[in-house]
């Protein structure tokens, strides 16, 4: 066995052994510790120092050297096509280990890697955890500030943004599993960047797994990020810990090429995306400006306005059912059950509206004819409790059990067929991950099948509503958190989910956006929600769909006050940006999520083309100088601001350069010439 200053001296004297992929570079030294590198424009440049890369935690103590022994190459192919290979091989202390890095040529800024831990010495090892991907990013030269960007895609109570600049100090676990008692999951990729390049690590197996992908800033000069996995187990002599598939990438600018191509090479593993009906990208009027507390009446007196402003979709939000898991009609509000439910979808659509139904899936009462009847049902904590869902006060329904998943299918031909529903609204931050579950009566093979299985009790939703009516728009809304990515696929409209400012609108708008394609509907929420409950421009600027959950007429009653009522005033700036939004129907357009950096770029820039033409909308509080029109073709362009109809002249591309000054926001629009 090597000691640790032979193996440091052999380290310093070995040239490392690297794989490349096209604009990526990982080198390897004879401890298996690994730095990586990006070649941008035919220059390689290191991105940090070697690092421990891919270490195990066992008996205690984490195993980080490993003496390198073995090095083959070789090539083939398998369905995602062809494929290069780097196998290393390397022992520490009664370990062995295995590194399968793999290249694809059709993603050349990834590399995926299969890491896999032997037990060779005489007794059991008790694994702790492992960690692959443990890089580090140092800061640019010179030095920005913030020094680096980060997109985090943890799921926790205070709902924190989804891209955030990352400083001394930071530190964030993006723990996928529960942190909080209903707020968990998340997509499986976390990304680091600095001005001219960025790393990005996650995995890509089939299924939600509880990973962390922790991220840390000890310094303003260095960020580390990595994706580990905790669960202690024995590993007996000669037994095989295999990890999960994971990758590292790199990139330029922000997080959202990062986000395409995994979500690109999820499809090419059979997770993909339909493409939403043409109806859903028309505006949505939702009824939750009344609260629980609606009537139907209320419902109705708003429609002659809702008409007039061009609103498309019509929403019955929380308040229509006697609890949640039950589903019955109240019958205050509908008297006369199902046939009342049905008059009302009846007369939304009379009146040229589509009508989509609030719903909170997976959700029981305490006190729920269903749970008093089949408490074999819910999702049982270790201790045999029932887990809590703190927004509704109820209890978690587990999602891997069959009855379960035929209940809900029943719900939903009830909505879709009986009473004839166009869309279902599913909503919650707790449908986003769910625990593990205890339950015996489920006869898991282990507590995680909850947590695997949440897809495809969505799938379940999503596909017997299709089959009812193949036009359904099925909007899935987790309050707040990171959208699973698993999930994904079984929605045809994403939503800024509760946005606590228009930065959230639109930095989930990009974010969606690279990992559903412009094919799925975005809906940047009601309106009501963003910076002074009016700025339709955050929506309209990143290619979302507009709502507003607005009150009429004013002083009509509801649970926010005075709040959302739809003023004189308020209606005339309603009807403008409404009218702007069908118009140009950018929701319908290409987001170029390439062409600006959302951290570093400023003003904050977002660019849509469609058709000949391209679309440009910047950010910031006030702004006074020259902007760049990325993207455009080596022609002129004649350039308007069409929120206010200015003729703003002409550019040339394919980078137009504009002397501007706005405050908040300026959207343009060019036009060849």
């Amino acid at each position: 066995m090597l000691t640790a200053s032979c193996l440091a001296a052999a380290t310093s004297a070995q040239p490392p052994v690297r794989i490349d992929s096209g604009s990526l570079i990982i080198e390897f030294d004879q401890r298996l510790h690994s730095r990586v590198l990006a070649r941008f424009t035919g220059q390689e440049t290191a991105l940090g120092p070697f690092t421990a890369s891919e270490t195990i935690r066992a008996n205690g103590r984490e195993l980080r050297d490993f003496a390198m022994e073995e090095t083959a190459r070789r090539v083939g192919r398998d369905p995602i096509g062809p494929r290069r290979e780097l196998m290393l091989t390397g022992n520490a202390e009664g370990v062995r280990k295995h590194i399968r890095a793999v290249v694809y040529d059709q993603f050349p800024d990834m590399i995926f890697f299969e890491v896999s831990y032997i037990n060779t010495g005489p007794a059991d090892l008790a694994f702790e955890s492992w960690s692959n991907h443990a890089y580090s990013l140092s800061a640019g030269t010179p030095p920005a500030d913030p020094p680096f960007w980060s997109f985090q895609p943890g799921s926790y109570s205070k709902r924190p943004d989804w891209v955030v600049p990352v400083k001394a100090g930071f530190r964030q676990e993006n723990f996928l599993g529960m942190n909080a008692t209903d707020y968990g999951g998340g997509t499986p990729v976390v990304d680091v960047w600095r001005r001219d390049a960025g790393i990005a690590v996650g995995h890509v197996e089939l299924a939600p797994k509880l990973v962390s992908l922790p991220v840390e800033a000890r310094g303003n000069n260095r960020v580390t990020l990595a994706i580990t996995y905790s669960k202690p187990a024995r590993l007996k002599p000669g037994a095989v810990l295999q990890t999960l598939r994971t990758f590292v990438a790199v990139h330029q600018g922000d997080h959202f090429h990062t986000l395409r191509q995994y979500s690109r090479f999820m499809a090419a593993q059979g997770i993909g995306f339909r493409p939403a009906p043409a109806s859903a990208f028309e505006p949505i009027w939702c009824g939750w400006g009344y609260g629980r507390e609606f009537t139907p009446q209320q419902i109705y007196g708003a429609l002659p306005v809702v008409k007039k402003l061009g609103f498309g979709w019509v929403t019955v939000d929380d308040g229509w059912q006697t609890s949640e898991g039950d589903w019955f009609l109240v019958k205050e509000k509908f008297p006369n059950g199902d046939r009342d439910m049905r008059a009302m979808v009846d007369r939304l659509h009379a009146e040229g509206f589509r009508a989509q139904l609030w719903w909170a899936p997976l959700a029981a009462d305490p006190d729920s004819e269903l749970v008093r009847k089949h408490p074999e049902m819910l999702l049982l904590n270790a201790d045999g409790s029932p887990r809590r869902i703190t927004w509704w006060d109820s209890w978690y329904l587990c999602p891997a059990e069959p009855s379960v998943v035929d209940y809900h299918r029943r719900l939903v031909a009830k909505i879709i067929q009986e009473w004839d529903y166009d869309g279902l609204k599913l909503d919650g931050q707790f449908m986003n991950g769910v625990p593990p579950c205890h339950n015996p009566a489920h006869r898991h093979a282990q507590p995680e099948d909850a947590v695997e299985a949440l897809p495809r009790f969505f799938q379940a939703i999503f596909e017997t509503a299709l089959s009812l009516k193949p036009d359904a728009l099925i909007e899935f809304c987790p309050c707040g958190t990171m959208f699973a990515f698993h999930t994904l696929p079984y929605m045809n409209m994403s939503v800024a989910s509760d946005p606590t400012s228009s930065w959230q609108v639109r930095l989930k708008g990009k974010t969606l956006k690279a990992l559903h394609g412009d094919s799925i509907a975005y809906f940047g929420d009601h309106v009501e929600l963003s910076d002074k409950g009016a700025d339709f421009a955050s929506t309209l600027g990143v290619g979302g769909v507009v709502g507003s959950n607005f009150r009429w007429p004013p002083g009509s009653g509801g649970r926010r006050k005075d709040r959302g009522d739809l003023t004189p005033d308020k209606e005339k700036q309603f009807a403008k940006w409404i009218a702007l939004y069908k118009q140009k129907m950018l929701s319908r357009g290409e987001y170029l999520g390439k062409l600006y950096d959302i951290g570093f770029d400023r003003p904050e820039a977002h660019a849509i083309r469609k058709g000949a033409n391209m679309y440009y909308a910047f950010y910031a509080p006030e702004f006074q100088g020259s902007v760049e029109l990325r993207g455009l073709a080596g022609r002129a362009y004649r350039i308007t601001d069409y929120v206010n109809n200015r003729d703003l002249g002409t550019v040339r591309g394919p980078v137009g350069r504009l002397e501007v000054r706005f405050r908040e926001h300026l959207l343009l629009e060019a036009v060849p010439e």
